[in-house]
C-alpha cells in the first residue's frame, strides 16, 4: 500500500476532531436518579455496564474518523493506466572551460587531433540529427524530441532553450568557443541546476534527459559571494525530479609525468561525475577520443528510445466509498445497540 495517496489530503487535518468528540462524550455530565441503597442492583446481570458506556462512544468515534477518511479520498493508482510521456525533453550541458580548447582527441588515421570542444560539436550532431559516423554507424536522430543547450566556464549559461529546430541549437553550438579570462573555470554544479530549470519548461507530461560533458574539475566553491552550487546537491534537485543525468568525462587520464597532486585532481574530477550519475540513475562515460564520443552518444541514444511513462494515472482505485459506508454502519450499530441490548436509564 506505499502508493496509497488522497485526491484532498487537506481534510486529513480534522482526523483530531473525532478523538476530541469522543473525549467530550466521556466527559459531560449526564443526567442522573438519586436513589438510597442500590443493593437492590446486585442481583441484575453484570457485564453490559461497560459495553453501554463505552461501546457507542468508540463507535462513533470510528464513524468519524472513517468520515473524515472518506472526505480526504484515498486511493491507489492503477498501475497498468500510467500515462504515456508526451516526448522527450534533452538538454546538453557542455563545459567551454579554456581546457576544452585542447587538441587531444584522436579523429582518425593520418588526421591530426581535434580539440575536445570540436569532437563533442561532431559527435552531438550526429545524436540530434541522424547521420552516419566516419566507421559507418548510422545515428536515426531525435526529431521529435525537444533539445536545448546550457554552456559553463565558471558562469553557466542557456545559450539555446528547449528547442523543436534543431538546426538553429546546432547552429548555436557550433559558434561556442572556449572560454578564458575572468570567466575561465569549472562550475558543474550551477550548470546541472540551470539544465534542470530549462528542463522545467517542457512540462510534466515529458520525459527530461540532461546530458553533462566536462574536461574538468569542479574548481568554483562556496568561498564566493554568489555561493555556486556544489555537483551532488546540484545532483539531487535533479533526482528529485526524476531527471537522469548522463556525465561523459573527456578530459583524458593523467600524463605520465603528471604531479601527484595534479593525478589527485583529475581521478576526484572523474569521480564526481560518476557520483552525479549515480545519484540520478543514470550512467557515467569516459570518452578520451572522437569514436569514443560517439559510441558514447550512441549508447544514450539506445537507453533514451524504451518506452516512457510518467507517474500520472487514467485510473484509481477508490477507497472513499468503502469509507463511507463503513461510517454509516458504525453510526447504524451504535444506534441499535444503545436501544437494545445497551440500553440504559437516566
Amino acid at each position: 500500500m506505499h502508493d496509497l495517496g488522497f485526491a484532498n489530503p487537506e481534510f486529513l487535518a480534522l482526523l483530531p476532531a473525532p478523538v476530541l468528540l469522543v473525549w467530550w462524550w466521556v466527559r459531560r455530565r449526564r443526567p442522573a436518579l438519586r436513589y438510597s441503597d442500590v443493593r437492590l442492583f446486585d442481583g441484575l446481570p453484570r457485564g453490559r455496564g461497560g459495553w453501554a458506556k463505552w461501546g457507542g462512544v468508540v463507535l462513533r468515534g470510528l464513524a468519524g474518523l472513517a468520515a473524515v477518511l472518506a472526505a480526504a479520498g484515498p486511493h491507489v493508482p492503477d498501475l497498468t493506466t500510467r500515462l504515456p510521456a508526451e516526448g522527450i525533453a534533452i538538454a546538453l550541458v557542455v563545459d567551454v572551460s579554456g581546457s576544452m580548447a585542447t587538441p587531444d582527441f584522436p579523429t582518425g588515421p593520418d588526421k591530426s587531433p581535434e580539440t575536445r570542444l570540436d569532437a563533442a560539436k561532431q559527435a552531438f550532431r550526429l545524436f540530434a540529427v541522424g547521420g552516419n559516423a566516419p566507421d559507418g554507424t548510422h545515428f536515426e536522430g531525435r526529431p521529435r524530441d525537444q533539445l536545448a543547450l546550457v554552456t559553463f566556464a565558471a558562469v553557466p549559461q542557456t545559450t539555446c532553450p528547449l528547442t523543436l529546430n534543431h538546426s538553429v541549437l546546432l547552429t548555436v553550438l557550433d559558434a561556442q568557443k572556449p572560454e578564458g579570462g575572468t570567466n575561465n573555470g569549472t562550475n558543474i554544479g550551477d550548470a546541472i541546476a540551470e539544465g534542470v530549470i530549462r528542463l522545467d519548461a517542457a512540462g510534466p507530461n515529458c520525459k527530461k534527459v540532461l546530458i553533462l560533458l566536462s574536461d574538468g574539475e569542479h574548481n568554483i566553491f562556496v568561498d564566493r559571494p554568489d555561493r555556486p552550487l556544489l555537483p551532488e546537491p546540484a545532483a539531487q534537485l535533479a533526482a528529485n525530479l526524476h531527471i537522469p543525468v548522463y556525465t561523459i568525462d573527456c578530459g583524458g587520464d593523467p600524463r605520465a609525468d603528471a604531479k601527484p597532486e595534479e593525478i589527485k585532481q583529475r581521478t576526484e574530477g572523474r569521480e564526481v561525475l560518476q557520483r552525479v550519475a549515480a545519484q540520478t540513475n543514470a550512467r557515467a562515460f569516459v570518452a578520451n577520443s572522437a569514436d569514443d564520443l560517439r559510441t558514447v552518444y550512441r549508447e544514450i541514444d539506445a537507453l533514451e528510445r524504451q518506452p516512457v511513462e510518467t507517474f500520472r494515472f487514467r485510473r484509481y482505485h477508490e477507497f472513499y466509498p468503502w469509507c463511507a459506508v463503513a461510517a454509516v454502519l458504525f453510526l447504524a450499530v451504535a444506534g441499535l445497540m444503545e436501544r437494545t441490548w445497551w440500553r440504559v436509564g437516566p
